[in-house]
């Protein structure tokens, strides 16, 4: 009878020892998962093939602009299918300075603060 009932250490010590394990199963998940993102950007497989732009045009059709070698290829992407629609000079393309790089967390989350305190005023 003894060992039935717990007392509120050992339930305490329970609870402090599955709350370690669940944040330590967080903490490998976190770093595996951006060490695989880390490997699948890092990819040397794809340097002939890169997605320059994507529009979507409906719920599963997509217009995207692909770099494949030097020749830039508009193509449309449905939701079982791939058809190219024409292809384009570099020249006739406007690239952004900034592609590629991405925006901090905090940088994207100030921006919505500002926003919504324009929205108040």
């Amino acid at each position: 009878m003894l060992l039935a009932v717990m007392t509120k250490a050992d339930s305490y010590l329970q609870f402090m020892t599955v709350l370690v394990l669940f944040v330590f199963v967080l903490a490998i998940t976190y770093l595996v998962t951006r060490w695989i993102a880390k490997y699948q950007k890092n990819n040397v497989g794809f340097r002939n093939l890169e997605i320059i732009e994507t529009c979507r045009i409906a719920s599963n059709k997509y217009i995207q602009i692909v770099r494949a070698g030097s020749k830039y290829l508009v193509i449309a992407v449905g939701k079982d299918e791939v058809h190219m629609l024409s292809e384009v000079s570099g020249e006739e393309l406007s690239f952004q300075e900034n592609q590629g790089q991405t925006m901090e967390f905090a940088a994207i989350l100030e921006k919505v603060r500002k926003l919504k305190e324009k929205d108040k005023e």
